[in-house]
């Protein structure tokens, strides 16, 4: 652990002075990621939201309720998982992130998923989803969020298999409670 934590302090540091996109002017803090910095599984969404804005936690609002909820049926706390964003800054409005936004940001959440080397890597929502699949080499198995939800793809790299899980962002059990049986039963497949 004594090598992990300097190397994700150091994106942290350069997270809290990063001025590469638009979206620093209109944030209060940015959302760096937050758990166990050697965890097996890392989720990953798409940016933060209001509440996180204002806190600088990540699922801190309804969706981290939602969230912690899905942790909880199948044994996992958070502090036993790593939580991080796409985008480390709110996009106005929660508009869906520009390119030069991503391109500012995502190198931050690369190199975060390079010390950590997570075995798992659970994708909330279909924006994470795709762009996490596109980075393991997956970008023929995309399709829409109906068809992939739950299930897992393995990607053999020189030094490690990491399997990639994408699921639903938990945000959408708290417009359609329906949702929570199969955001439930998705989060199994990170346990399998």
């Amino acid at each position: 652990m004594q090598q992990i934590n300097p190397q994700l302090r150091i994106i942290r540091d350069e997270v809290l002075g990063c001025t590469k996109c638009s979206l620093y002017k209109s944030r209060t803090y940015p959302v760096i990621g937050q758990g166990n910095h050697q965890a097996d599984i890392v989720l990953v969404a798409e940016a933060p939201g209001a509440n996180e804005n204002r806190s600088g936690r990540p699922f801190y609002g309804q969706a981290g309720k939602v969230l912690d909820e899905l942790l909880e049926s199948v044994n996992l706390k958070r502090e036993d998982i790593y939580i991080t964003n796409i985008l480390k800054c709110r996009p106005p409005g929660n508009r869906n992130p520009k390119l030069e936004e991503i391109q500012a940001c995502t190198p931050f959440l690369l190199r975060q998923l390079k010390i950590i080397q997570p075995r798992i890597v659970g994708c909330l929502g279909s924006f994470a989803s795709h762009f996490i699949m596109e980075q393991y080499s997956l970008s023929d198995c995309c399709a829409g969020m109906n068809q992939i939800h739950g299930k897992s793809f393995e990607v053999k790299r020189p030094d490690c298999t990491v399997r990639i899980v994408p699921l639903y962002h938990p945000a959408v059990a708290s417009y359609n409670p329906n949702m929570i049986e199969i955001l439930k039963n998705d989060f199994l497949s990170l346990m399998e």
